[in-house]
This record gives C-alpha cells, sequence and structure tokens, in this order.
C-alpha cells in the first residue's frame, strides 16, 4: 500500500469507505491531516491543544489492530481524524473551555460524547478553539476562507479545522446557535440533534435545557457517521434511509412513493436577512420547487417572540451553570458575559418558569406542523460571515430551533457577493433526527445540483 499524502481533503465518508476497503490507512490519512494543520494552523488558529504523536500512535494502533473491513456501529468512525471543541473533557488533553480562569486544566476522564466517539475508532487530534466559556467572546481562529472574517462561534475551532482540511470530524456544541452559525460561515455541514439525543457529561455547561452535543463534517453522510455514533441510533446512517428521503404518515403514507414535503420558515425574523441570505433563499426555492413539494409553513403567532425568550432563558440558566465563575472569578471575565450573567442572576426562577411554558405551548403548536410538512426550510444566519474577528455573528435564525430542542443540518450551497459561503438549514422534527437525514442528504444534492 502507497503512502498519500493528499487526503486531508476527503470527505468523513468518502474516508471511511476507503479505511474500510483498505485502500488507505489510518496513519496516511492521520499524516495528510496533520501535514496540512503545520502548513494552515498558523494562520488559522483553529486548535487549543494538539498531540499529533498521541493521535499518530492511536492511528497506529487503529492499523496495526485491523481485522478487516467492519460495518458495525463499534467502527463507524474507524481511523477518522476528530477534533474536540475545548469545552469537552479529555483524559490526555487540557481543557481550558476559552478562558483564563480554567487555563492548564487536567480531566482525569473522557466527556461521554468523546468516549464513544473513541470507542468508534475516531482518532482524537486535539481540542479546538472555542469563544470564552462557550459564549459570545471571541476566540483567536479566523476564518479559512477569508482570514480577516470571523469563522462564528462558538464552536469556531471545529467548523474551522473541518472546513480547512485539518480534520474529518469535529465535535461541537450549541445553546443558541453555536454549530449551525459556524458551519454557515465556514462552509461545512453541522448536525444539531434533537435536544436530550445525545450525552452531555463532561461537557461545560451553559444552559440546562438548551445545550446540545453535535458536530462538523463536510457533507450530511460524513456528519450521519458521527450522528450515528453520538446517539447510537443506525437509523441515521445512509443504509437505513428510504430511497427519496420521505417519512411515513400515522396515516399510512409510503416513504418509497412520497414526494419530499418542505415546510418552508423564513421566520418572522426575516426581514432581518441580509441580500445574500435573501438570495440563497430564491436560489433554493428555484431549485427545490421541481422536486419537493414545497409550501409556507404556517408558523404559530407565538413564534415571533421565540428568539427574545430564547436570548432570558439562556441568560437565567448561563447564571446558573456558572454561577463559580460569576462570583468566585468575576474579574476574569469578559465584560460582555459579565453583563450576560448579571443579566441572568436578575431573571427570577418564576419568570424563567413562566419563559419555559410558553416555550412548551409553542412547541406543541411547532409540532404540529410536520404532520404536513416532512421538514422545515429556515434561515441560518444574516448572510456571510462578517468582517472582523472581535464578534462571532448574531445567531437571531438560530434562536428559536434551539429553544424549541428541535434537530437541524445547515446544508452549505452557495456564496455571497464576496464569495464566503451561505447556506440553509433544514429542521426537523424532535426525536426524528433520522428522517431529517435521510430529507436533508436529498435536499443537499438538489441544492448544490448534483440530481
Amino acid at each position: 500500500m502507497t503512502p498519500h499524502t493528499d487526503l486531508h481533503p476527503l470527505d468523513a465518508w468518502e474516508a471511511a469507505q476507503r479505511l474500510a476497503r483498505r485502500e488507505i490507512t489510518a496513519e496516511a490519512l492521520l499524516r495528510s491531516c496533520l501535514a496540512r494543520i503545520a502548513e494552515r494552523e498558523p494562520q488559522v488558529q483553529a486548535f487549543a491543544a494538539l498531540d499529533a504523536e498521541a493521535a499518530l500512535a492511536q492511528a497506529r494502533a487503529i492499523d496495526a489492530g485491523w481485522g478487516g473491513p467492519e460495518t458495525s456501529g463499534s467502527a463507524l468512525l474507524r481511523g477518522l481524524p476528530l477534533g474536540a471543541k475545548d469545552i469537552f473533557d479529555t483524559a490526555d488533553l487540557p481543557t481550558a473551555c476559552g478562558s483564563p480562569i480554567h487555563a492548564g486544566q487536567r480531566p482525569r476522564a473522557d466527556a461521554a460524547a468523546v468516549a464513544l466517539c473513541r470507542a468508534a475508532g475516531a482518532v482524537l487530534v486535539g481540542k479546538t478553539v472555542t469563544s470564552e466559556l462557550a459564549n459570545m467572546t471571541a476566540g483567536p481562529t479566523r476564518n479559512p476562507h477569508r482570514l480577516t472574517h470571523t469563522p462564528g462561534g462558538s464552536s469556531s475551532g471545529s467548523a474551522a479545522a473541518v472546513a480547512d482540511g485539518m480534520l474529518m470530524l469535529a465535535l461541537g456544541t450549541q445553546t443558541a446557535g453555536s454549530l449551525i452559525r459556524p458551519a454557515a460561515f465556514c462552509g461545512v455541514v453541522a448536525y444539531k440533534p434533537s435536544v436530550g439525543r445525545v450525552p452531555r457529561a463532561g461537557v461545560k455547561s451553559v444552559s440546562e435545557s438548551m445545550d446540545v452535543v453535535g458536530g462538523f463534517a463536510r457533507s450530511v453522510r460524513g456528519a450521519a457517521l458521527l450522528g450515528a455514533v453520538l446517539t447510537g441510533d443506525a437509523r441515521l446512517l445512509p443504509s437505513a434511509w428510504p430511497a427519496d428521503g420521505a417519512s411515513e404518515e400515522a396515516g399510512g403514507r409510503s416513504a418509497g412513493a412520497a414526494t419530499l414535503r418542505i415546510g418552508l420558515a423564513p421566520t418572522p425574523d426575516w426581514p432581518q436577512a441580509g441580500p445574500d441570505t435573501q438570495r440563497a433563499w430564491d436560489e433554493a426555492l428555484r431549485r427545490l420547487g421541481p422536486r419537493a413539494r414545497c409550501e409556507d409553513a404556517a408558523l404559530p403567532p407565538a413564534f415571533a417572540r421565540l428568539a427574545a425568550l430564547q436570548q432570558a432563558v439562556m441568560a437565567h440558566e448561563a447564571a446558573r451553570a456558572l454561577a463559580w465563575e460569576h462570583r468566585q472569578q468575576r474579574d476574569r471575565l469578559s465584560e460582555p458575559l459579565r453583563a450576560l450573567l448579571d443579566q441572568g442572576a436578575a431573571i427570577p426562577g418564576e419568570r424563567h418558569a413562566a419563559h419555559q411554558a410558553e416555550a412548551r405551548a409553542c412547541a406543541a403548536e411547532v409540532d404540529a406542523l410536520f404532520a404536513n410538512h416532512d421538514v422545515l426550510l429556515a434561515p441560518s444566519t444574516l448572510g456571510e460571515a462578517p468582517a472582523g474577528l472581535a464578534h462571532t455573528g448574531d445567531p437571531l435564525f438560530c434562536r428559536a430551533w434551539s429553544l424549541l430542542g428541535l434537530p437541524s443540518l445547515h446544508l452549505p450551497f452557495t456564496q455571497g457577493a464576496s464569495g464566503l459561503p451561505v447556506g440553509l438549514q433544514l429542521v426537523g422534527r424532535h426525536g426524528e433526527d433520522h428522517r431529517l437525514f435521510a430529507a436533508a442528504d436529498r435536499v443537499h444534492a438538489w441544492l448544490r445540483g448534483e440530481a
């Protein structure tokens, strides 16, 4: 088997197939990624911690212990280079959470999501940069498509590393828009699972009710590999998807014969969308219209309040989750984070409970939409990644879906006026992540003009 030095552009799905066929080795794949890291990391600054020698030892052990191609869930990520956002505990790398407060912290165990990925054969290469305590104050990472622009946040390093070919896959989290927004700005696929589907043990908490563990890949199928491992649900894998990506209705609708039903949900915040997102939306409708049944989704009037509610719920829960930092390390927090935690601490628990009750009532109304729509199409961001590195961009178009706890996938497919990536997100019914993946695979191909 000849060595390969140009493997880093591979998508995780393709790399997994080639590894399984023994066309490439885990070590060769990793060395190509490490070469890319050596070339680009000084500019992109995606990593908070990196251990190339330990990763090479993992890859060699995988190659030495390979007994032949496997298709079981236990080996789904075998040999794939992986990064973990620097709020995930790792037994062999520090976890600083993007804050000087936790600099040099050395956990004794892996976060559950990291342990699951390692058990599935992933090679952990390093920890990726996060914004301060997974909030809005940016870290040093730059957008790989244009170094003067933000990569988004708070999962900035994970999105940038996957986009730039440094990693096949990377773990991240979302509370407001921290998976979907950086994926949009960096031009990769992000998977935000249904809330509660992936264990959060060993991950620095921001919001007890909204935090979700997910990740990044360069295709829907690559994200499906990671998603199947994180959720333990084999229905997320392409082998389980119906041919047309549509789901069954309770009344017996046949998945094999159905036309995909896409609900159009630009949301009440659509007037704030910039020209690049508006053009992407129009382009999507032109491409999807002949292939799917696209109809307006009748979002309930209460939906208009969800973005503001999400901010209040996040502030209250962050003030409690970060109570030690807020009370004992206040002077080492950035001013924006101090302000957020002060705001959240001032929200009484009874008002927080009322906010959550309002969100649950709206969630029931939104859930009813899936009787008529297989998935919902929605904006991901206001537009292209903004210039500058001090801010990570506005998560406006993600807030409501995060509050509702629904699964979503960002699908990159076009460019804005200045040439930076733009895409849209597809949103599924809570708990039906597998149906979301099946639909997204078809929709992404249609959006990119591949089918």
